[in-house]
């Protein structure tokens, strides 16, 4: 028999962005509240000081901060014609491990999504028709508008830290920054960051094509800064290690620097890490959940914590796969399109040019995981999709990320990858590269989706969660035209060798080289429980006192990084809870 807790007001699972949000505000009104963490404690100090945190080998290439696959994986296949089988080792994406999560470890990217990208199929509709909708795919509209996100936009990058020039300023476009944004009410919490010599070419290449570059959004403190909890941030020294890192600088926004420290002094929250969450507890009417019970990794045993609210906020994948196993609404059937629980799965569509100068040395070392200048030129908004013949869109960035020599040693193709050619490749352009990414959204299919696998399980016997995924030719259709479009910019710029990099029409989705943690749908927002598991306030169909948050909640992926998104969701998700539900706990409408 589990050992049972204390009751509390409120049980979260999983502590990185999206729980620590919730655990702030929620602990703001009082109540009384338990996180519940898989991984282990880490903190600024003494987890990412300098120098132990810079070391490439332990965390760029084994990957020390990431979730192992011994702890939670799941199985894969590309269609149900396949069989699937376990990802055993980390490769296209890399789920974070302990207090903070992938929040820890990303590259700082922060965006808001476009107007149109929370309405994108009524803007296909009222623009093309829905003729031009592909066959299979679920295109959706979020059940919430941009301007309803824009104050949750807001608080999120003012907690987070977030540097950048608004392009859009209640409506007034402003010369240096984004024309093609969402309109802002503020500007960003502090000034760009500066421009290295490499976005500075990009930039002048794309100003000449009549394209409009601005400085990258960035989760980087260009200066010292204080966010609305008193939490401090220090000015970023590029020192390139970014994703993949915490920072020992108090310079990336992370849930260590914007929210924990305040978090940890206020007396009614307590954090419990290695405790494993196997499944919420429902009640015997199935409408309210009565708390979840976990796995005591130091006591080895299972505990139940009773709770009036349970929120789920663990990395989008752990979050679909504890509601498949404990009931929280119908598990999506591909076939016949019942079912919500794993639908929508979701990912992102990349691509770029790489170009070689015999005379430029870029100082790679010099960088940030959001460094860089970019165009939109080619985003959601801009694209003609009758026209072109794809639904979809993407940003253009360049600038140095890291000179890291293991992972960051781009290489002209004939190059050989070992002995002493490779060693004379690397003498003569280590330094004298530098690329364009395109990164570009990706649309929710029927085929591609998250349910239980009927024969794997993990070390609690429960059945791993099996994820059907392939790419689908709209979008890479999306990624050739882009590859059309770049090609041009990057010639341009004169290069001594240019190469690029796009997946074409039959390409097939290989789980082994590193794409983009970007793992988005499986719980998806939606006006009623048929055609999703939450409603627009993260709160589930089947249980009035579970709140979903994350990027499980997203209808397809934006065009765009996911983290501003899952930031403005979680502060719209616990405003709703303080002004709506604890005063009348209720399905929420």
């Amino acid at each position: 028999m589990a050992r049972q807790e204390k009751k509390k007001d409120v049980v979260i699972v999983g502590l990185g962005w999206t729980g620590s949000i919730a655990g702030i505000e929620l602990a703001q009104e009082g109540l009384d509240i338990v996180a519940l963490e898989r991984g282990h404690d880490q903190d600024t100090v003494p987890n990412f000081e300098y120098p132990q945190q810079i070391d490439e080998l332990k965390y760029g290439v084994r990957l020390k901060m990431m979730q192992k696959p011994s702890q939670q994986t799941l199985t894969v296949r590309r269609n149900d014609g396949e069989t699937a089988l376990p990802y055993r080792s980390l490769g296209s994406f890399l789920p974070g491990n302990g207090v903070g999560g992938a929040g820890t470890h990303w590259n700082g990217l922060n965006w808001r999504p476009q107007p149109v990208e929370l309405k994108l199929r009524s803007h296909v509709r009222d623009n093309w028709g829905e003729q031009i909708i592909p066959e299979g795919m679920n295109l959706r509209d979020y059940p919430i508008s941009y301007d309803e996100m824009e104050p949750f936009f807001t608080q999120f990058e003012k907690v987070a830290g977030i540097s950048g020039y608004a392009g859009n300023l209640n409506g007034e476009i402003r010369e240096g920054g984004n024309p093609f944004e969402g309109w802002r009410s503020e500007d960003y919490p502090m000034p760009p960051l500066p421009t290295t010599y490499d976005a500075s070419k990009f930039r002048d290449a794309a100003k000449a094509m009549g394209y409009h570059p601005f400085e990258a959004p960035a989760g980087i403190a260009s200066t010292a800064y204080v966010n609305p909890y008193g939490m401090q941030m220090g000015p970023c020294n590029f020192c390139g290690f970014c994703e993949r890192y915490g920072c020992y600088q108090y310079s990336k926004s992370s849930p260590q620097t914007s929210i924990l420290g305040a978090l940890k002094r206020m007396p009614n929250f307590e954090y419990r890490t290695k405790s494993e969450v196997l499944r919420v507890e429902l009640a015997a009417d199935g409408k309210t959940a009565t708390g979840v019970t976990y796995w005591d990794e130091e006591a080895g045993e299972e505990v139940f914590q009773p709770a009036d609210i349970v929120i789920l906020s663990s990395y989008q994948l752990n979050n679909v796969h504890l509601m498949l196993l404990s009931g929280l609404g119908e598990a999506y059937n591909p076939l016949t399109g019942e079912g919500t629980l794993g639908k929508n799965y979701a990912y992102q569509m990349n691509g770029g040019v790489s170009m070689f100068f015999k005379e430029d040395n870029f100082n790679p070392f010099v960088g940030h995981g959001a460094n860089g200048q970019v165009i939109d030129d080619f985003s959601i908004s801009q694209n003609d999709f009758g026209a072109e013949g794809f639904i979809g869109g993407s940003y253009w960035r360049a600038g140095t990320f890291n000179g890291q020599p293991i992972r960051n040693m781009p290489l002209p193709k004939g190059t050989p990858s070992w002995g002493a050619g490779w060693k004379q490749g690397i003498g003569e352009w280590y330094g004298h590269a530098m690329s364009i990414g395109s990164h570009g959204s990706h649309m929710s299919y029927a085929n591609n989706h998250l349910d239980l696998d009927p024969t794997y399980t993990d070390r609690h016997g429960r059945p791993l969660m099996r994820m059907t995924f392939n790419w689908q030719d709209n979008d890479l259709r999306m990624n050739q035209f882009m590859k059309r479009k770049m090609e041009p910019l990057a010639a341009s710029m004169n290069p001594d060798i240019m190469q690029a990099g796009f997946k074409d029409i039959g390409a097939q989705y290989d789980v082994r080289p590193y794409q983009t943690t970007h793992n988005t749908g499986g719980h998806i927002m939606a006006e009623n429980a048929r055609e999703g598991a939450v409603n627009r306030y993260s709160q589930t169909f089947k249980a009035h006192n579970v709140f979903a948050m994350g990027a499980g909640n997203f209808v397809q992926n934006t065009q765009y990084n996911p983290t501003g998104l899952v930031g403005g969701l979680a502060y719209h998700t616990v405003h709703a809870i303080r002004t709506q539900y604890l005063s009348n706990p209720r399905p929420l409408v």
